[in-house]
């Protein structure tokens, strides 16, 4: 069928036409040429592509509440055209404020996927940029992106405070033009609700999964041994149920042959467990102390060698500051090999010592740490700036791609429910308390319902019940209920 949105791309790239063309023909033959034709009346079009008293040329779509000329207001998708220069095409707040579209532009979900968005075109060459918060009316577009968009000064400099993404057209690849008007086209029918024609549908789903994955990139075991071997202190991080400590064990013993051991922190560990302390011992009927190495003289002796990696699962639940101690001077990426602190112990003697020679103490070169850390847990302070700048920290959010291959197809649907609500309504803080994919692995819906009775319904309602998901809670409860529906009788009800 023919190709509106190629069409369309077209005439964009062109720039600012020369002659009298309208642009409103070519929106209106997106619905039915890419777009179901019931969605028209959804779509207000705008096209005063004219100079003519110094006005701004600009077209594209808005809210269809809006008036047919003057001041709008709403999310709109819009180019701006130069005659020589080709245009930009722009995600924009209309002048008169965020009516009648305040619950799309405030959602967190529409500004997660116009970031992803960005993310998605630089992948593919495409320079472009968006504003953290698209209601942030009256923030300017910032200084270096308006240099960089020089010949566009006009258009950014009058709707530089409504303007929340934008991205160049180019004019010399007619293809990669219509990626990135499709790319802004689609996002926009997504956000209204407007459904792909079935020729279009693999296209406009593709790109959808693209922002989807973007939201939740995978990470790979290869990926993080190879920040380790570059960086030496990697964390983990991520909510519950996302494979942080399993990963952990599957570098350790795929990656370093099982050479390297795994502790646990937890209030109750001291720098005498971590580091060095003394321990009390009878001989003779006789009380003494002996010095008693900690896990990380351990751990720097068995690297003496080979690589050996230390795992410190759950770092952030003790007291990092108290239990590093003058330790933490060692964790420094590309310094530690050179630096050395003096314990206040020698490792192999009997009680203190004045032998400071043989108390100082370095991190060997073989020695690799890797932590995990869940970051939904409230009751955790966070580490510390002095700490945290030591390590370099990966993240681990929930897969679907996991529960898709190892466990049943309503998993993948109940799981699908849950990341959506997340997705949409979570602020940033609340993101990683979306229960991650350990929840939903079962060999069967019998067993996923056990899983989700015992494990999953219990999490969510600890979090209904701490107020922790307070942005979100009304959808989360609905969602909950429909679990709870599957849970008790099997059958999940889209």
């Amino acid at each position: 069928m023919p190709d509106a949105l190629a069409d369309l791309a077209r005439f964009i790239a062109a720039g600012l036409p020369t002659t009298d063309s309208r642009a409103k023909p070519l929106l209106e033959a997106l619905f039915g040429g890419r777009y179901h034709q019931r969605f028209a009346s959804q779509a207000g079009i705008r096209d005063p592509l004219t100079t003519a008293g110094g006005f701004i040329p600009f077209a594209g779509l808005i809210h269809p509440d809006n008036p047919t000329s003057g001041s709008y207001g709403g999310a709109s998708v819009i180019w701006f055209p130069t005659v020589e220069h080709g245009s930009i095409v722009t995600f924009v707040v209309g002048t008169a404020g965020l009516s009648p579209d305040e619950g799309l532009l405030t959602r967190p979900g529409h500004r997660r996927r116009v970031r992803a968005l960005r993310r998605y075109l630089s992948d593919h060459g495409i320079w472009a940029w968006a504003k953290p918060d698209p209601t942030a009316i009256g923030v300017p577009v910032p200084g270096f992106v308006a240099r960089r968009l020089s010949e566009f000064k006009a258009a950014v400099s009058r709707y530089g405070g409504e303007l929340y993404a934008i991205a160049r057209v180019p004019q010399d690849d007619l293809d990669v033009a219509r990626m990135v008007v499709q790319a802004f086209l689609d996002l926009y029918a997504f956000e209204r609700g407007w459904l792909p024609l079935k020729a279009w549908e693999t296209e406009f789903s593709a790109l959808m999964d693209a922002l989807r994955a973007d939201l939740f990139a995978r990470v790979d075991e290869t990926s993080v041994h190879d920040l380790l071997l570059d960086r030496h202190f990697v964390i983990l991080q991520g909510p519950p149920g996302t494979g942080k400590t399993r990963m952990a064990d599957r570098i350790k013993s795929s990656f370093f042959e099982g050479h390297g051991m795994t502790v646990q922190f937890h209030p109750a560990v001291t720098y005498e467990d971590f580091v060095i302390g003394l321990s009390p011992g009878t001989t003779d009927s006789s009380l003494h102390f002996k010095v008693r190495p900690g896990w990380l003289l351990q751990a720097a002796r068995a690297a003496t060698d080979r690589p050996f990696l230390l795992v410190i699962d759950e770092i952030n639940r003790a007291d990092l500051g108290k239990v590093l101690g003058e330790a933490i001077y060692l964790f420094e990426p590309g310094e530690a090999a050179s630096r050395s602190v003096q314990l206040p112990y020698t490792p192999d003697g009997p009680g203190a010592t004045d032998r400071r020679a043989e108390a100082r103490f370095a991190l060997p070169s073989n020695l690799y740490v890797l932590g995990t850390m869940n970051t939904a847990d409230r009751s955790i302070a966070p580490i510390d700036l002095a700490i945290r700048r030591r390590f370099s920290f990966v993240t681990l959010m929930p897969d679907a791609d996991v529960i898709a291959c190892n466990s049943t197809s309503s998993a993948s649907t109940i799981f699908g429910a849950l990341q959506d609500v997340f997705t949409e309504y979570a602020p940033d803080e609340a993101l990683d308390l979306l229960p991650g994919q350990s929840f939903f692995l079962a060999a069967s819906d019998q067993g996923l319902r056990r899983r989700l009775r015992y494990e999953l319904l219990p999490l969510i309602d600890e979090y209904l019940r701490e107020g922790l998901v307070a942005s979100l809670g009304a959808e989360l409860q609905a969602v909950r209920d429909q679990i709870e529906g599957f849970v008790d009788h099997g059958t999940w009800i889209d």
